[in-house]
């Protein structure tokens, strides 16, 4: 294959990817490839510093989505039972906990299509409360609209979560209930927000190395790059549509670790589900090609993930510190209003039944 050849350095930031560069990163020997990985990496960021997220479900199942990999979805027998929205104060005990664990991100997952009106209220409560703890608030409800957005925005969220999933071609295969476009719109409406994106997508779906490519293209060639970059593992599920699918070679998914690295220098590049299933020698390998980033903790929203102690008991093995939160003094100022704003008007009585 003879790939365009680029004059930008190696680690610069570029919009302009081709789909043949990238299919020849991929295409490197390993060895070659992780090199130029982790030389980019260490360009950019502490190579053995890794920032902690903890994921929490607040509103689980009963989504009228189609998406084949997901239990959560009202269309798949799975044997997920569908759970009311938390209570405000419930997410906040578990944001505690998770600070308390050593995460410094604390990441609410609602399992909607799109978030109703009277929806708003209480997740923005729950960023706002979250917030006045010291963490950053990141949250994924579905498709935004640009006021939805804004409120959230408003609150107080630093981060919103809309994966792609998957290359434009192959997204067909996967998702029938909303197009490529709805999912780019949202995005579009969070950046205008003023938020930061997390985005990635899901690998082992059956795709084509030419999807994956097509996958990191989109992401990378945006006008700006998602500061967080999820990319998943397929977890099987029985009762979806791809839990018959073989087993993604580990080698290929370290690839698009790498390849993500280079192509997005100054983004996280998150290990998100499939964690579960992977040897420590694995994880080990994604953090020397550029992940650095994890979800931390007993439960990836409805599947499972390493528990929290055996992921710190790799860190001390591998010599990986937690990233720690830098708090700038606007920051902080901003966190002490929100505190002091739910002090005077606390409301004890923020739940609903979301399933109704």
């Amino acid at each position: 294959m003879n790939a365009p050849v680029s004059h930008a350095p190696v680690g610069a930031v570029r919009h302009d990817w081709t789909r043949n560069e990238i299919l020849a990163l991929f295409a490197l020997p390993f060895n070659d490839l992780l090199f130029q990985a982790h030389t980019v990496h260490r360009a950019h960021f502490n190579p053995n510093e890794v920032q902690v997220s903890t994921l929490c479900s607040i509103k689980t199942g009963a989504c009228p989505e189609d998406c084949a990999y997901c239990p959560q979805s009202a269309r798949y027998d799975t044997g997920l039972e569908r759970e009311k929205l938390m209570q405000v104060e419930k997410v906040v005990e578990e944001a505690r906990a998770a600070k308390a664990s050593g995460a410094t991100r604390f990441c609410m997952g609602a399992a909607w299509r799109s978030p109703k009106g009277k929806d708003m209220p209480y997740v923005t409560q729950m960023v706002q409360e979250v917030k006045s703890l010291g963490l950053e608030t990141c949250m994924t409800l579905g498709m935004l609209d640009q006021d939805q957005a804004k409120s959230l925005a408003d609150a107080g969220l630093d981060y919103y979560n809309h994966n792609l999933d998957t290359s434009p071609e192959y997204y067909g295969e996967i998702i029938t209930t909303r197009t490529y476009q709805d999912r780019l719109d949202t995005l579009a409406n969070v950046r205008s927000a003023g938020m930061k994106v997390c985005c990635g997508g899901i690998v082992g779906m059956g795709e084509e190395a030419g999807d994956r490519a097509g996958l990191l293209q989109q992401l990378a060639n945006m006008a700006d790059h998602p500061e967080s970059v999820p990319i998943n593992m397929l977890v099987k599920v029985e009762g979806t549509p791809l839990d018959q699918l073989d087993d993604l070679d580990p080698l290929d998914f370290v690839r698009t670790i790498a390849v993500a690295r280079i192509m997005m220098p100054e983004s996280h590049v998150r290990l998100s589900a499939g964690r579960e299933e992977m040897s420590d020698e694995m994880q080990a390998m994604t953090f020397f090609a550029g992940a650095n980033s994890i979800f931390y903790g007993e439960k990836l929203l409805t599947t499972a993930n390493p528990e929290s102690n055996k992921d710190m008991q790799l860190f001390s093995r591998l010599g990986i510190q937690p990233e720690q939160r830098h708090v700038h003094d606007d920051d902080s100022a901003v966190a002490a209003q929100i505190s002091d704003a739910l002090e005077a008007s606390h409301n004890d009585q923020f739940f609903y039944d979301a399933a109704k």
